[in-house]
């Protein structure tokens, strides 16, 4: 029976194994996202707050953009448990440390996979994880500007509150495409 299960979807056992994985890293990062956010607004840094809202809102479109690929391909799209979510920051520069970490491991395992495609000659997943390698390009930008305001404010008087208040300013332009 499970090989006549495996006829109605193109997926590779592993392939689909790895995309499930993604989904969770997608929804472990959305989940992370949001308590970084619950932690800015607490701290009294609204700006934040709002720009990690904003990333856990991403996060979550991506996790259901996969989900929805590996249902799309007559795959077994697994629902994630989401655990062990920090929900306490050293300082305001160590929640965008995590961030720049969080977008380097995604990034990390969008690689691992678009590999392991290419080892399969999956080529059609291959082509759908293109826009997820482009879209880490800007995550990770964003990411790692806003982690240098840190450098280049300072934290010193108002320096926390000027960070804050650039962050929702980051943005990442690529007009060489």
């Amino acid at each position: 029976m499970k090989d006549l299960l495996r006829l109605r979807t193109s997926l590779s056992e592993e392939i689909e194994t790895l995309l499930n994985e993604q989904i969770k890293v997608e929804a472990h990062s959305s989940a992370t996202y949001l308590a970084m956010s619950s932690w800015c607004n607490r701290q009294g840094f609204d700006y934040s707050a709002d720009y990690f809202m904003k990333q856990s809102h991403e996060e979550r479109e991506h996790m259901l953009k996969l989900f929805n690929f590996v249902s799309d391909l007559g795959g077994h799209s697994i629902s994630p448990e989401v655990v062990n979510i920090p929900q306490e920051f050293d300082s305001f520069r160590d929640v965008f440390e995590k961030a720049l970490q969080q977008e380097i491991f995604v990034t990390q395992q969008f690689n691992r996979l678009a590999d392991q495609c290419m080892k399969s000659r999956d080529f059609m997943t291959f082509q759908f994880l293109q826009w997820f390698l482009k879209e880490q390009v800007e995550e990770e930008y964003v990411a790692r500007r806003a982690l240098e305001l840190f450098d280049v404010i300072g934290e010193e008087g108002t320096g926390r509150w000027e960070i804050d208040k650039n962050v929702r300013k980051i943005k990442y332009d690529n007009d060489g495409e």
